[in-house]
């Protein structure tokens, strides 16, 4: 047990991912274990394929947000921001270093598999019962673990689906893919997340796929997973009013009117619309990194109900990653962060299968969480970052690993 303790500190990470900023304390850890290592091992890092790539892909994240610093619009904050983020990197240093051994690489996917279906449990005890270990349901959705203060359930079962959908589909084949997808769905629907429903449907088709690879095979699949879907939207409608009054309001976009597109997206088109003000006000390095709320008054169109005029803050963030990337950081910062996806992309595409099956988990989430038609939290924020990066560190670190380590 002893010589698995990296798989603790990285398990470690998911599993307080619910109790607030207690992901910090084990990613501390892991930043400052992978310090050590780093440094032991600094004349050998450019050998190691995983290294190489996390620092390829982090330059370009906290690039971006360098570059939006000093002429940000809330320079103490972005500064900050971009100190913070700065505790990425040797954390995930630390998982390219200390999981290079291939044959671990099974249990840390089995691991995480078996967090997210204790989460997904509990989901299911509160759609039952209207109670999780968290605490009692809220008015607007389901929030298991997470708890009321904290609606962060949708998205993190779907983005992690990946994760439970490899470890069902190596034990029991297409059976365990169609009950992995039977099993998560609800729990994902009655969270309320919109865009999780978008997630999760990605990668359920993506499965879908590995599984047929024929068109013909693909198309049956597909049309059998709508099928349980339509049937999950229908109990859900019947039996929930919290999932009745979300659907019937995405239901407004069909009208097609200004006023109902902006109702169905919860009022995103006024943030994005004055998203949009600011790119243009500040194209090259946008308004700075977690500077949006702080600009948003002084674009918003008069009227705006985000905007407070007591704290002159508005919307968080821009809800959208291309958006987002480009108001906060400008086109210096798009331009980065497609160097990066290009550089990971490729380092799939170049990777032998043993690593692809290794690192297909963490790929998928990434491809789910970042899919650009769609909406999302803030990438540059403490939480939703930190996930961000913890997925990474896995991607990079399955490609990495070594069948011959000892």
């Amino acid at each position: 047990m002893k010589t698995l303790w990296p798989l603790w500190i990285v398990l470690g990470v998911l599993v307080l991912l619910p109790v607030g900023r207690g992901s910090e304390v084990p990613l501390a850890i892991g930043a400052i274990t992978g310090l050590v290592l780093i440094w032991r091992e600094r004349h050998r890092l450019c050998a190691h394929t995983g290294v190489v790539l996390v620092a390829i892909v982090f330059a370009c994240y906290w690039l971006a947000a360098l570059a939006s610093a000093p002429d940000a619009i809330a320079p103490e904050k972005t500064w900050s921001t971009v100190a913070g983020l700065l505790r990425f990197l040797p954390f995930a240093g630390f998982a390219c270093l200390a999981l290079r051994k291939a044959a671990w690489w099974p249990h840390l996917t089995d691991a995480c598999a078996a967090i997210v279906l204790l989460w997904l449990l509990d989901a299911w005890v509160q759609i039952l019962t209207g109670w999780s270990l968290a605490g009692a349901e809220t008015a607007d959705r389901l929030s298991g673990i997470f708890g009321a203060g904290n609606l962060k359930l949708g998205p993190v079962l779907a983005v992690l689906s990946p994760f439970v959908f490899v470890a069902a589909r190596k034990r029991w084949g297409w059976r365990g893919l169609a009950l992995a997808f039977a099993f998560q769905l609800m729990p994902i629907l009655f969270a309320g997340s919109r865009a999780a429903w978008i997630m999760y449907a990605l990668v359920a088709l993506a499965f879908v796929w590995m599984q047929t690879r024929a068109p013909l095979r693909f198309a049956a699949w597909a049309l059998a997973a709508a099928c349980a879907a339509v049937l999950g939207i229908a109990v859900a409608w019947q039996h929930s009013g919290r999932f009745d009054l979300r659907f019937d309001r995405t239901l407004l976009a069909l009208q097609g009117s200004e006023q109902a597109l902006d109702t169905a997206s919860a009022g995103r088109m006024r943030i994005w619309s004055t998203a949009a003000r600011m790119i243009a006000a500040h194209p090259l390095t946008g308004v700075g990194v977690r500077g949006f709320r702080y600009a948003y008054p002084h674009y918003a169109q008069p009227g705006d109900a985000f905007v407070n005029a007591r704290t002159d803050e508005g919307a968080y963030h821009a809800h959208q990653i291309v958006l987002e990337v480009l108001s906060e950081t400008g086109s210096v910062g798009l331009a980065l962060w497609l160097i990066g996806a290009f550089c990971a992309i490729r380092a799939w595409r170049r990777a032998e299968a043993p690593a692809r099956e290794r690192a297909l988990a963490p790929a998928l989430a990434l491809a789910a969480m970042t899919f650009p038609l769609n909406t999302h939290l803030a990438f540059y924020s403490a939480w939703w970052g930190l996930l961000l990066w913890w997925l990474i560190a896995l991607y990079c670190a399955a490609l990495g690993a070594d069948e011959h380590a000892a």
